[in-house]
């Protein structure tokens, strides 16, 4: 076996592993997403095995790993057509690999056409990044969202009122580059922190999108990328709603 082949089986064994591990958790989404990856990774490597014992091999653990990827995709199908389903993700503090495409984009699929945020602090500088980065995970997906609405707070400052103001404007132009309309009201008494996706799915985040901890600087690892961004601890619910009304009037901006 080849170093490069050695090293795709290297790394399909280690996401198949994550895969199983969101599996025994009860993680059902996250583990169909990781038994595909690392099932394209593992199909890579038999393609460029010989045939022989270690070919068959890896062909019987394809399909093992392929019947639970399927069982599963319908076992969540079902949840949601019930509209039960419902998974819990403990984020814990100073971990890693939680950035919003991780941990929202599997449910931004062509049926997507409207996004509402509900989270009382999108209003420092930072925070107002945060919802841009999360507006380009929006933009850079397979969904078909033309309407992207916030609530939120807004501070005492006049100053940072302006700046929150200001900014928000700044996006609703730049979206409009990609025919998304943005709109956004102010409420002093929201408390909740919910996205909702009005194919069904709801996401709730003890923090809201304000879950990353700051850099030691501008030019560190893990400024750019949320990937690598140390987090906060936090508990994400995910669940899905067969029939969601995500209807409401938004204030003129």
């Amino acid at each position: 076996m080849s170093g490069m082949v050695g090293g795709m089986l290297t790394a399909a064994t280690s996401v198949l592993t994550r895969a199983v591990e969101l599996d025994t958790k009860a993680r059902m989404d996250e583990a169909v997403v990781c038994y595909q990856e690392g099932l394209q990774l593992l199909m890579d490597v038999m393609k460029n095995t010989p045939a022989g014992d270690s070919k068959e091999k890896l062909r019987e653990k394809v399909k093992t790993y392929m019947a639970r990827a399927e069982e599963l995709k319908k076992l969540v199908e079902a949840e949601k057509q019930a509209g039960k389903y419902h998974e819990q993700i403990h984020i814990e503090n100073d971990s890693t690999g939680h950035s919003y495409s991780r941990l929202f984009g599997q449910f931004l699929d062509a049926t997507l056409t409207e996004v509402i945020v509900e989270d009382p602090y999108i209003r420092s500088t930072h925070q107002l990044y945060n919802f841009l980065r999360f507006c380009e995970m929006v933009v850079k997906s397979e969904a078909k969202v033309r309407s992207i609405k916030l609530i939120t707070g807004q501070d005492e400052r006049p100053d940072q009122r302006s700046n929150q103001e200001g900014k928000l404007r700044d996006l609703a132009t730049s979206l409009t580059s990609y025919n998304i309309s943005l709109e956004w009201q102010y409420s002093n008494t929201l408390h909740d922190r919910e996205i909702r996706f009005n194919n069904g799915w709801i996401i709730k985040i003890g923090r809201g999108l304000d879950m990353y901890k700051a850099t030691d600087g501008k030019f560190v690892i893990g400024f750019c990328d949320f990937d690598l961004r140390k987090c906060h601890e936090t508990t994400v619910d995910i669940f899905h709603q067969k029939h969601v009304n995500t209807s409401f009037g938004v204030a003129d901006t």
